[in-house]
């Protein structure tokens, strides 16, 4: 079962939920714990393990201009604009190019080659026996974060033993969003009872909906007044299975980088009971 844990925006508790529900499930069974957050990974902030490094890398086209005939035909094929060609020069636009090889397999003069570019890393480590941490970094200054995050997910796969991976997905419904949640079984969507924390969770809910993907909410930070969410859950039939309450004790554990389950067994209870309802809901075993 892959569970992607989502938000409309920032600063919700993503991780917090993410690390927390992998941790109580690796008391029983094997879970991998996948930060697609790639340009901003913190869940290896939790934990002190070895980590293994792979390098990211995408296939870039390199141009021989002794042999090119500046004749267009790979900048009129490319749907992204990464090439220009004028009448004596042709510009490339790296950050534009989607790596498909197009420009290199049409050119009729073959002046198309194609090179390795890093844009990225992957690290994986074992915090415990039952639990798979891996971690996606895009480079600085790099913005296909899509890329990397469709690596971290092939590196879940190749876990062997367990059969859950929950993925922490990047804030908002951009593009690395939209890559995280391609295929996953199912979407927590995790809110905050604002109204901007309203608006962005609906957001977020209208992508996972669009892709028929069963969800549901947890609200963190709750301050018993939680109507703004209570109500978008009533509308788009996304039940809220779980409240994190609004806490100084719990905020301390979090600012000092402790897991919360690791401290208390009540939210162990908590988590694997969301995750029991999560399987009801997916129709299924995990």
């Amino acid at each position: 079962m892959k569970i992607a844990v989502a938000s409309g925006k920032g600063g919700t508790g993503k991780s917090t939920v993410s690390v927390n529900l992998a941790y109580s499930l690796a008391l029983r069974e094997k879970v991998v714990l996948a930060d697609c957050d790639v340009e901003e990974p913190n869940l290896h902030l939790f934990f002190d393990a070895e980590e293994t490094e792979k390098e990211v890398k995408v296939p870039l086209p390199e141009f021989d201009m002794e042999k090119c005939t500046l004749c267009g035909d790979c900048a009129r094929f490319c749907n992204y604009g990464a090439l220009i060609v004028g009448k004596d020069k042709l510009l490339f636009l790296k950050e534009m190019c989607h790596s498909c090889g197009g420009c290199r397999i049409l050119c009729p003069a073959d002046a198309v080659s194609e090179t390795e570019v890093s844009i990225g890393r992957i690290l994986t480590s074992q915090p415990s026996e039952n639990l798979t941490l891996i971690t996606g970094i895009l480079n600085i200054g790099e913005i296909k974060a899509p890329d990397v995050i469709k690596d971290v997910k092939k590196a879940a796969e190749k876990i062997t033993g367990s059969q859950i991976t929950i993925l922490d997905s990047p804030p908002g419904t951009a593009c690395s969003m939209v890559e995280t949640v391609d295929s996953i079984d199912f979407s927590i969507l995790v809110a905050e009872s604002t109204p901007f924390g309203m608006h962005d969770i609906k957001l977020a809910a209208e992508v996972v909906k669009e892709r028929n993907i069963p969800a549901c909410i947890v609200i963190n930070r709750s301050d018993g007044q939680d109507e703004v969410i209570e109500i978008l859950s009533e509308e788009m039939n996304i039940p809220i299975l779980m409240r994190i309450p609004f806490e100084k004790e719990i905020a301390e554990i979090q600012g000092n980088g402790e897991i919360l389950s690791a401290h208390s067994e009540k939210y162990q209870k908590e988590f694997l009971a969301l995750f029991d309802e999560i399987q009801k809901m997916a129709g299924g075993e995990a």
